[in-house]
């Protein structure tokens, strides 16, 4: 745009000259002239015009004046000496990584904090985060748009290295992993919204720790795992027992109450009803019914 009005101004320019020379191009010099004004007038018709794409806003300065009010996506006339900067108001992240070029810089980009217990640990990060449209004049005029190297990534490694020293190494690898996390996202937190910028999620994608630590503390999950499926059994052995220790008390209650309650006349009873049912059946044939109740069966096998 700008340098469609230089070079319309160039063309002006050289009509002009061409107009007073003796000059065989000098009956062309109304021609470029009037070529000349048109890019002038080109340039100047199309810097009236911006525009700002989905998910960016524009910052306006005039001469170094930055203003305070953004532009939203669209399109939008404006005046042709403002230099618009654009900024990203999506979603972005920043990864610091021990892996090579998976980061958002080259090599080894990993954070290296000393723990409690003066262990280094290696932590893999990823920051999610994203500017405040409203702020991003403010950070255009304080910070540049070169907020990344300037805000994230400084503020993102020291305050991790300022919180690691609360833990030590173990518990950073095992039972304190989610508690850290959270600790460092609500001081980050703090330190991104005083400077326009939304701190979404901190993740934490791996903990490196020396390999002798690594195979003590493996070592030491394994063993409390072991232990507590011992338990489990051990529990589950204590309420078998417990189970065939009421089924017996249940089986002698039963035959305390038979031995005490069953007299005489229920034997009797329960005799006649016995004989009553071998009578019925298709195999006996003779019922010989004694003096004191005795019974003689005679079968046809």
């Amino acid at each position: 745009m700008i340098l469609l009005i230089i070079i319309g101004f160039i063309l002006v320019i050289a009509g002009y000259t061409l107009k007073d020379n003796a000059n065989p191009l000098s009956k062309f010099s109304g021609t470029i002239r009037i070529i000349g004004f048109l890019v002038i007038g080109l340039g100047i018709l199309s810097s009236m015009f911006k525009q700002i794409d989905a998910g960016k806003v524009g910052v306006k300065s005039l001469y170094g004046n930055v203003q305070p009010d953004i532009l939203e996506s669209g399109l939008h006339v404006i005046n042709p000496l403002l230099d618009i900067m654009v900024f990203d108001v999506q979603t972005q992240n920043y990864t610091m990584s021990a892996i090579h070029n998976e980061g958002a810089q080259e090599g080894d980009d990993a954070i290296r904090v000393l723990s409690n217990d003066g262990l280094e640990v290696v932590i893999d990060l990823t920051v999610l985060y994203r500017v405040i449209p409203n702020e991003a004049p403010k950070i255009l005029k304080g910070i540049g748009e070169n907020y990344t190297d300037k805000i994230v990534r400084p503020i993102t490694r020291t305050r991790i290295r300022d919180n690691a020293v609360y833990y030590d190494a173990v518990a950073l690898y095992s039972t304190k992993r989610n508690e850290f996390q959270q600790r460092i996202f609500k001081t980050i937190e703090d330190d991104f919204k005083k400077r326009g910028l939304v701190l979404e999620q901190l993740l934490i994608r791996n903990i490196n720790l020396p390999t002798s630590v690594k195979t003590t503390i493996e070592s030491k999950i394994n063993a409390e795992q072991d232990a507590q499926k011992m338990q489990f059994v051990l529990q589950k052995e204590k309420q078998e027992a417990e189970r065939k220790r009421v089924e017996a008390q249940g089986i002698a209650d039963y035959q305390k109450i038979i031995s005490t309650n069953l007299t005489d006349k229920q034997l009797q009873y329960e005799q006649i009803k016995a004989q009553k049912e071998l009578a019925a059946s298709p195999n006996t044939k003779i019922i010989f019914m004694g003096k004191n109740n005795g019974s003689v069966i005679l079968s046809d096998k």
